[in-house]
């Protein structure tokens, strides 16, 4: 039997829950039955060598190359070769990323710009798979020819920033628009009615037993185990949704409490020097580390006393599932889909988004040793491993 031909499409493999997610799809499908691309606006990236070996990276053109560089330099070298064309459309590119605040509209309104650094892709694909919203989606949409596309949303529409009036004609040209949580696919129907019959649900594609196995690779150095301290864990990007200002507020709460806690963030971010200078302002620098990107958070998470996701707004967070699957006490904010993942006090505390909520959730489970007990109970008895997701995806490519 042929082999059908996919195409998927993503800005680049830098650790986050996307990135992530992309990476355990592609660790299962069955490459008897599917030839893989990939293709990365930008080559690079934590993940990349996590890669299955079968996926075949596609490069991007260097007029998009270019396109990226300096604006100063890439309006110079489209001038020297005539393309006046990509030269303004830089120009515009940039004007139009200082002038707009919101960062997710920014990506919207400018594609029509970097767009213009794309060419079309020759070959056709059986399926094109968008993996990511915004520019990934569109790309599939103005320049890859294949006979299904599917754009993924991997968060709560509601609560993006993104205009509706923008995405609408893109979401019509595509055959399914795939979301990671009832509560997002809730959000999508809500504001895409007329589109509710292409809207469905794929969860993020974990692996407990990965997962597991990968925890006990490497001792972690950061996680030094001092008598009387407790250790949490973040896994997050590095930009406001995430609400690691709030955690540092929060951290700053209970140091004044006299409790005795080391708070560890992994990952990365636009946001990385103005929340150092909050640490350092509050005098927690050695209470609260920005730790940067980790290949293997495992490790992480199983040494670590409770984790903790600070968010103001999520899709549906891998990391909190990872989390579970660690059987880690956790505390969430109160974020729109935080009930898709957690029941409250049995398999982790919901609270309020804000850092005196925050630091009562993390109280209650540093006092509470009874409750902790419980919670890891519950979670160790969850069957968490959803491997057989990506056979909706084959049905929507098959069907």
């Amino acid at each position: 039997m042929k082999k059908k031909d996919l195409l998927f499409v993503f800005p680049s493999l830098s650790a986050g829950g996307g990135e992530k997610s992309l990476i355990n799809l592609l660790f299962k499908i069955d490459y008897s039955l599917y030839n893989v691309d990939l293709c990365l606006f930008s080559k690079s990236g934590v993940f990349l060598n996590s890669l299955p070996q079968e996926v075949n990276i596609l490069e991007v053109d260097n007029e998009y190359k270019t396109f990226t560089r300096n604006v100063l330099i890439s309006f110079l070298c489209f001038s020297m070769k005539l393309q006046f064309n990509l030269a303004f459309s830089r120009l515009m590119f940039t004007i139009l990323n200082r002038v707009i605040v919101n960062n997710s509209i920014s990506e919207q309104y400018t594609w029509k710009y970097i767009s213009k650094s794309f060419s079309c892709l020759d070959k056709e694909y059986d399926a094109a798979i968008g993996f990511l919203e915004k520019s990934s989606i569109y790309f599939i949409v103005d320049k890859v020819k294949a006979k299904k596309k599917i754009g993924w949303i991997h968060t709560n529409y509601t609560d993006s920033g993104m205009d509706k009036s923008f995405d609408e004609p893109y979401f019509k040209k595509l055959n399914y628009i795939v979301t990671v949580s009832e509560q997002c696919a809730n959000s999508l129907r809500e504001t895409f009615g007329n589109l509710a019959g292409k809207i469905k649900v794929i969860y993020n594609i974990l692996s407990p037993d990965v997962i597991k196995h990968l925890s006990n690779n490497i001792e972690v150095e950061e996680i030094e185990k001092r008598d009387g301290y407790t250790y949490i864990i973040t896994l997050a990007r590095l930009s406001v949704e995430k609400g690691i200002d709030i955690a540092i507020n929060t951290c700053k709460l209970l140091v004044r409490k006299g409790y005795k806690v080391r708070w560890l963030v992994l990952g990365d971010g636009t946001d990385r020097d103005k929340l150092q200078k909050m640490i350092d302002t509050l005098g927690i620098k050695d209470n609260f580390k920005l730790i940067g990107i980790k290949e293997n958070p495992y490790p992480f998470i199983r040494k670590s006393h409770i984790y903790v996701q600070p968010s103001r707004y999520e899709g549906k967070s891998i990391a909190i599932d990872e989390a579970k699957i660690l059987c880690k006490p956790i505390v969430i904010t109160n974020f729109e889909t935080a009930k898709d993942q957690i029941l409250h006090e049995i398999d982790g505390i919901i609270v309020d988004v804000s850092e005196e909520a925050l630091s009562k959730g993390i109280e209650k489970l540093i006092t509470n040793s009874k409750l902790r007990e419980n919670l890891i109970s519950n979670l160790s008895e969850q069957k968490l491993g959803t491997e057989e997701e990506i056979n909706k995806l084959y049905l929507m490519i098959n069907e």
